[in-house]
């Protein structure tokens, strides 16, 4: 059988955004819809926005390949190593904010991810061009921080 080590080195960065983008619409649609047809869960779709946005940022740091290139061991490497450094953006923004985000609903928490990914489909459609603005790897990251701090709410 043939590896095609991570075949997802071969897409690029407005369509993890865009899968990003269908995860957080499905969540809303969860949070609003009485009845749904599909046996699925909001957890499931945060951990793919977390799973998703790390892939950017992988993306991010390595551009993308023509065809897979990483294998299993590199890529868990790399993945790590973004949830270490996002890990580590949000526990320094809960020491300057405090934990504001516990008395949060996960509907807000929701709009705040959806809120990061139009901004980014923004910068994407301006070629990476903007006035003032966070970098694309920071709301990556705040999209990952908020979705684990969802995932946290809806465990209380």
């Amino acid at each position: 059988m043939k590896d095609y080590g991570c075949a997802w080195r071969i897409l690029r960065l407005p369509s993890l955004t865009d899968q990003i983008f269908i995860k957080a619409q499905r969540i809303r649609s969860l949070q609003e819809n009485e009845v749904q047809k599909i046996a699925d869960d909001a957890k499931g779709e945060f951990i793919g926005i977390i799973n998703y946005s790390i892939m950017a940022l992988i993306q991010l740091e390595l551009g993308v390949a023509e065809q897979p290139d990483l294998d299993t061991i590199r890529a868990t490497e790399l993945y790590d190593a973004q949830v270490k450094q996002t890990k580590q953006l949000m526990e320094d923004k809960n020491h300057d904010y405090g934990e504001a985000w516990r008395e949060m609903r996960v509907s807000s928490l929701t709009d705040l991810i959806l809120q990061k990914i139009l901004r980014v489909k923004q910068i994407e459609d301006n070629q990476g061009k903007t006035l003032v603005s966070e970098g694309i790897d920071a709301n990556y990251q705040d999209m990952m921080n908020y979705a684990v701090f969802a995932l946290i709410l809806m465990k209380e």
